[in-house]
């Protein structure tokens, strides 16, 4: 068994910070104000700049103004971390040391190391993907293939916990369980499991007696 982790909502509950430092950077810009919390749920900056910046960016720019929001978002969540990680999530890895573990997230790396090194959860994990790393993002099941296949293990082993249902698309894809975290939903369509956050007794349960 091999577990797989998302960043955003899984490891991390960072939805309320990118939403307000997209408020933010799209104001410093004079972008009409939008409603952010459900469009960017699950996507990737260059998808999220070329809707609500210009479509007919270059490629340069669009990798610019991700980076400039990134760069944002990490000076408001640097000091936040430890309140903003994911209800029993240290405790969960901890107590599945022996089982191999990756992260597989279509955030930046920058972001990824924030988390995983200022909120002590590095030494967890064997694999660490970014979104760069897969010519294609979730939806599609590339990163999550790539994940399993850097661990050493078959897709039919790996458990995937997810948040979102572009990932949770992707975990189903790609041939592995999947369960699904209410950090902002309360349904996930096709999960395996639904649980609230680590805590959640349900999980117990699933992992002794379900997981393979």
């Amino acid at each position: 068994m091999a577990l797989i982790f998302d960043l955003d909502g899984v490891l991390v509950d960072s939805m309320p910070l990118h939403i307000e430092s997209w408020r933010i950077y799209l104001k410093r810009l004079g972008k009409p104000r939008v409603e952010l919390s459900e469009r960017m749920h699950g996507r990737r900056n260059d998808e999220i700049v070329r809707e609500w910046i210009g479509a007919d960016l270059s490629d340069e720019a669009i990798v610019w103004h991700g980076a400039e929001k990134e760069r944002l978002f990490r000076d408001m969540m640097g000091p936040a971390i430890e309140r903003h990680l994911v209800p029993g999530i240290a405790n969960f890895l901890q107590a599945y040391q022996g089982v191999k573990k990756a992260v597989a997230s279509n955030a930046e790396r920058p972001n990824i190391d924030l988390i995983l090194d200022s909120g002590g959860l590095r030494r967890h994990f064997l694999v660490v993907l970014d979104g760069q790393q897969v010519q294609r993002p979730k939806p599609f099941p590339d990163i999550y293939k790539k994940a399993a296949e850097l661990l050493g293990v078959a897709m039919s082993e790996c458990v995937i916990f997810e948040d979102s249902p572009a990932g949770v698309e992707a975990g189903l894809a790609a041939g592995a369980r999947v369960v699904g975290l209410a950090t902002h939903l309360r349904e996930l369509s096709g999960v395996d499991l639904m649980i609230r956050d680590f805590r959640d007794p349900a999980l117990v349960d699933w992992m002794e007696h379900r997981a393979p």
